[in-house]
C-alpha cells in the first residue's frame, strides 16, 4: 500500500467541524502543516487561547479522523492556543499532585479538595499502575544525564522495586542504545504500545519509533502530543517508579511533564565545575517554580580513577554539585566518578549496574537510588502551581 499523503489527511479533516464553527477545520485555516513520517501523521489545530479546554473534543475527532484513513499507523494532535497582542494566556487550574506511592503491589492515587465555595480542581491525571513518575534532569547537554538516568533506574530495580524509564529526548533520544535495544515496540489493543525490554527494564524511546538517522523538526505541540501519547499509551502495567530521562534544558517537555504529569519529584545531574553547575541552577530554578519537589542533586564525573593505578584526579573540579546543594537546601545524593569502566559499558549497551553488578560502580549508583526512593517516601500531596505564560 502506497504511503499517506498529506490530501488524504486534509480531506478527512475537511469534514471535522467544531460544536459552533462556521465551517470545518481546514477551510477556517486551523490545520497547521502537516508532517508525516512511517506512516504517522502530525499536526496541530490552532484556536483562541480562551477555548482551548473547551475545544478538546474537536482536537479528538480530528485525531479519530486521522487514525482511521487506511495505511495511518498513528497520529499526534495537539490544539495551538493563538493569542492576540496584548491577551493574556490562560492559567492552568491548580490541581492536585498525588504522592509518591510506597512499594506495594496496589497504588492508590490521590483526589483534589476543593474549599468551600471554590471551583472543583482538576487532577493532574497519572499513569495507571505507576506509583511514582521522577524527572532525571540537567541544565545542560554533556554532563552524562541519559547514562546517570538509566543506572539509576536499574539500581531502583536491583533494590526491588519495579521500574520502568521513558526517554523524554525526542530529538536526540539516548536510552535505545544505552539499553542495548533495537526493533519496532508492538501494538496491543486500542492502539496502546507495549514497552519495549532489557534487563528486566521496560522502555520506551522515540528512538524505537524512528530510525537513528531521522532528523526530528517537529515544533513544541508535537513533542508534546508525543511526549503524553509516550507516557499515557504505553502498557507500562504495574510500577513502583518510572524514571523520566529529560531532555538538556528547560523548554517543552520539562514544562509539559510539569503541566500536565503528577511529578513526585526531581533529580538534577551536574557536573562539579561552576559552568555546569550555573546551567544545573536554571534546572533548579525552574522545577521549583513549577513546585516539582527536588529530590536531590548528583554529581557526576565527580572524579577520574586512572584505570591503570586507581589514582584519583580531580579534572572537573571536586565538590561544587555537593556545596551547591548544601546552599539551596537540596539533598545530595552522591559522587559518581568518571571511569573508563562506566564509559564503554554505556557505549556498548550493557549498563554498568546490570552488567557488574557487585562492582563499585553499580554500588555507589544503587546507594543514590535507595536515597532518591528514601526522598519520595517522605513526599507528602501537594497542590500543582497555576503556571501563566506572559
Amino acid at each position: 500500500m502506497s504511503g499517506v499523503t498529506k490530501e488524504q489527511v486534509l480531506s478527512v479533516l475537511g469534514k471535522v467541524r467544531g460544536p459552533d464553527l462556521e465551517g470545518d477545520i481546514v477551510s477556517l485555516g486551523m490545520v497547521s502543516d502537516i508532517f508525516i513520517s512511517d506512516n504517522k501523521v502530525y499536526f496541530s489545530i490552532t484556536v483562541p487561547a480562551a477555548r482551548a479546554n473547551d475545544l478538546e473534543p474537536l482536537r479528538s475527532a480530528a485525531e479519530r479522523s486521522v487514525k482511521a484513513i487506511p495505511g495511518v499507523t498513528g497520529a499526534l494532535v495537539t490544539l495551538t492556543a493563538d493569542r492576540k497582542a496584548g491577551e493574556a494566556a490562560p492559567a492552568t487550574r491548580p490541581q492536585q499532585r498525588p504522592a509518591a506511592q510506597g512499594h506495594s503491589h496496589g497504588h492508590a492515587h490521590g483526589h483534589s479538595q476543593a474549599a468551600p465555595g471554590a471551583p472543583a480542581q482538576r487532577e493532574k491525571a497519572g499513569v495507571p499502575g505507576v506509583g511514582a513518575i521522577i524527572a532525571v534532569a540537567s541544565g545542560k547537554g554533556g554532563v552524562g544525564k541519559s547514562t546517570t538516568a538509566v543506572n539509576l533506574a536499574l539500581g531502583l530495580q536491583a533494590n526491588g522495586l519495579r521500574v520502568g524509564i521513558l526517554d523524554a529526548d525526542i530529538y536526540g533520544p539516548s536510552v535505545p542504545r544505552l539499553l542495548k535495544i533495537s526493533g519496532r515496540p508492538q501494538q496491543i489493543e486500542n492502539r496502546i504500545i507495549k514497552p519495549m525490554e532489557n534487563y528486566g527494564l521496560k522502555a520506551m524511546s522515540m528512538g524505537f519509533l524512528v530510525d537513528e538517522e531521522t532528523a526530528m523538526i517537529w515544533r513544541g505541540p508535537m513533542v508534546q502530543s508525543a511526549l503524553m501519547q509516550m507516557l499515557r499509551e504505553v502498557a507500562w502495567g504495574e510500577l513502583d517508579v518510572l524514571v523520566v530521562d529529560m531532555p538538556p534544558g528547560t523548554g517543552d517537555a520539562q514544562l509539559t511533564m510539569a503541566q500536565q504529569v503528577p511529578l513526585a519529584g526531581a533529580v538534577i545531574v551536574s557536573t562539579p565545575q561552576d559552568l555546569a553547575l550555573i546551567d544545573a541552577r536554571k534546572g533548579i530554578a525552574m522545577f521549583r517554580k513549577v513546585e516539582v519537589p527536588l529530590l536531590g542533586i548528583i554529581e557526576n564525573m565527580s572524579y577520574f580513577l586512572a584505570p591503570d593505578t586507581g589514582k584519583r584526579y580531580d579534572i572537573f573540579g571536586h565538590g561544587g554539585a555537593r556545596g551547591e546543594a548544601d546552599r539551596i537546601g537540596v539533598p545530595f545524593l552522591g559522587e559518581v566518578p568518571l571511569t573508563i569502566d562506566i564509559r564503554e559499558r554505556s557505549d556498548a549497551g550493557t549498563p554498568v549496574v546490570a552488567s557488574d553488578p557487585e562492582g563499585a560502580s553499580a554500588q555507589i549508583y544503587r546507594d543514590i537510588a535507595a536515597k532518591v526512593w528514601s526522598q519520595l517516601q517522605e513526599r507528602t500531596p501537594r497542590k500543582a502551581p497555576a503556571i501563566v505564560f506572559e
